[in-house]
């Protein structure tokens, strides 16, 4: 994506179900749980660089000595890094774990893991905004861990129904508040020094987690080592899962569990929607509903982008996504293969080249299909100029491109990326760097339909601001003298932010039904070209239809067609809506 965009967090639980002896006496180290963890870890990168953290429990603890350890770290470029490191050298500086070595008696060996990697959507990047989230209790059961991929809509209601309550939130922080609801329904259940059954954790979860609205896939240890992991009842945020006889193992994605465990893709299934996995300390498991059934919306937005593409069935969504643009791009070029370069932006639209140029060759019929990278990213690339002028002078050498291949004045150049949210990087960096090739035409080319509405589920979109296809149709409304269904539709949302989430409608809906497809898409193209551009340019962008018959099983789409999962959705837009009024010069309108 050539948009820099921020999103989901990575969270893994690893819970090894024999004696800490037989990892050592069978693998060889006493630290396979750890090093598990961290191959989990490293392998879901991609999910969050603001910040990372890893829990260890032991269960064997005599009191006296703490029975978990927690280490994080927000520092630097590669958090997860510099983290995997500090706790190397506190292993390497403790000496030599053998099988008589009791759990926590050296650093990080224990039977429970956790870890998070974070994105920082909202909060403050502190170690105090990072996970795991710790409640601490003298009683070992009334003690939790907590991380988790989650963002609510309504942290408000949360926030005043602790205070009625008696508790003192130190702030309106979803990951606070979840953990404070935790803690207060942990408090109302009668204290036992022994452990929980499946059903008590599943009937106490599904009470505290019953009110929020939103995205979460969560995963929980309590002090005494029973362990949970549950997820929202549509399935928004991902979690995949694997019980055998040695561990049982969670994480956002099911690849990074394939990889650290030498798994088969069918070993590895989607941890239902509105279900959890509750693990004792004794080590039994169980799969059992928790939440209320709700319409699976799966994030499609996984697909596109975020999840990594070595997943089997991403990578086929994802070629069948670059596949299903081959009609209008061809169309583009007017079928002139002879004179038409394909190309990508890099790294992450590559899959979906793959699929359009294989389906490119096939429609070709013996027509030879010229294909190259174009665009390089530079990835080391690094400004420690902090004088604003100098900066924006230098944006646009983060990406490069190959010269020799476009033969000017002559050549088409089509180019496909993830997904187009922003356009400032398109705009002020890729398209003037790919003009310097002298193209006769560029054809930029999403694989996701316009981003038309902000998200409230865990990506950094929550302004209408940033969303140029927004912008492309602000600049419609006032073309065609349409303003008045504007200020009527700010209206409207004003009025429903006083109502209840489950009574409100998405009030920017009929600005995007005043104008077809074709007229945004043209727009957009308007709006991203630079102002000294000598090439022709055009935008494609994939259909909704499309984008559903190539991600059949993730129709959480609300980015494209504002239809949000939850009621809390509509309240996101409506003050999205009002507050980009509010925050720009409303002479206009």
């Amino acid at each position: 994506m050539s948009d820099s965009i921020q999103h989901e967090c990575g969270v893994s639980l690893l819970r090894l179900r024999k004696p800490l002896s037989y990892y050592a006496q069978r693998y060889g180290t006493g630290y396979y749980g750890y090093e598990k963890l961290s191959l989990l870890l490293e392998k879901q990168h991609n999910r969050g660089q603001d910040g990372a953290g890893i829990a260890c429990l032991g269960l064997a603890v005599p009191p006296g000595r703490p029975f978990y350890q927690l280490e994080k770290s927000c520092s630097g470029q590669l958090p997860l890094a510099e983290l995997l490191g500090h706790i190397g050298e506190e292993i390497e500086s403790a000496g030599e774990v053998t099988a008589q070595s009791d759990a926590l008696e050296h650093p990080f060996y224990g039977e429970l893991y956790l870890g998070h990697l974070r994105y920082g959507t909202y909060g403050g990047r502190n170690l105090a905004a990072c996970q795991p989230l710790v409640y601490d209790s003298a009683w070992r059961n009334r003690t939790i861990l907590l991380a988790g991929n989650f963002n609510l809509t309504n942290t408000h209601q949360l926030f005043d129904q602790l205070v009625k309550q008696g508790h003192h939130p130190h702030s309106n922080q979803d990951s606070e508040l979840l953990l404070m609801n935790l803690v207060h329904s942990l408090g109302q259940t009668a204290h036992s020094p022994d452990g929980y059954s499946h059903d008590e954790i599943a009937s106490l979860i599904a009470e505290t987690a019953q009110p929020w609205d939103g995205g979460f896939a969560i995963c929980g240890i309590f002090g005494n080592g029973d362990a949970f992991a549950f997820r929202d009842a549509h399935g928004i945020r991902p979690m995949y899962y694997h019980v055998d006889d040695e561990v049982a193992v969670v994480a956002s994605e099911r690849v990074a569990i394939q990889t650290t465990f030498n798994l088969t893709a069918q070993e590895v299934p989607e941890l239902p929607p509105g279900q959890i996995l509750t693990i004792l300390v004794n080590g039994d498991t169980r799969l059992s509903p928790c939440l209320p059934e709700a319409p699976v919306t799966r994030c499609v937005f996984e697909r596109i982008y975020f999840s990594r593409g070595n997943d089997a069935d991403i990578q086929r969504e994802r070629r069948a996504l670059g596949a299903a643009l081959v009609p209008r791009v061809l169309q583009a070029i007017h079928e002139d293969y002879r004179n038409t370069v394909f190309s990508y932006i890099p790294n992450t639209a590559l899959i979906s080249y793959h699929g359009m140029l294989t389906r490119l060759s096939e429609s070709g019929m013996g027509h030879m299909v010229r294909f190259a990278q174009i665009a390089v990213k530079d990835a080391k690339f690094r400004t420690f100029i902090t004088d604003a002028k100098h900066r924006k002078d230098l944006f646009p050498h983060v990406y490069d491109v190959t010269y020799g291949v476009i033969r000017p004045g002559q050549d088409n150049l089509v180019i496909i990326d993830d997904s187009i949210v922003r356009g400032n990087t398109m705009r002020n960096a890729i398209l003037p760097i790919l003009d310097r090739l002298q193209p006769k035409k560029i054809v930029v080319v999403s694989s996701a339909p316009p981003i038309r509405y902000p998200d409230c589920y865990g990506i950094d979109m929550a302004s209408f601001g940033d969303l140029i296809a927004f912008e492309a149709l602000v600049s419609l409304l006032k073309k065609h003298d349409k303003l008045q269904l504007f200020r009527l539709c700010v209206e409207l949302a004003r009025e429903d932010l006083a109502k209840p989430d489950d009574q409100m409608k998405n009030r920017a809906k009929p600005l995007y039904e005043a104008f077809s497809d074709a007229e945004l898409e043209t727009e957009i193209c308007r709006l991203l070209r630079p102002k000294d551009l000598k090439a022709e340019l055009q935008v494609v962008f994939q259909s909704n239809a499309s984008l559903r018959e190539c991600c059949p099983n993730h129709t959480g789409d609300w980015y494209f067609t504002g239809d949000y999962p939850t009621p809390g959705g509509n309240r996101v837009v409506n003050r999205a809506l009002v507050n980009y009024v509010e925050n720009i010069n409303t002479r206009a309108y």
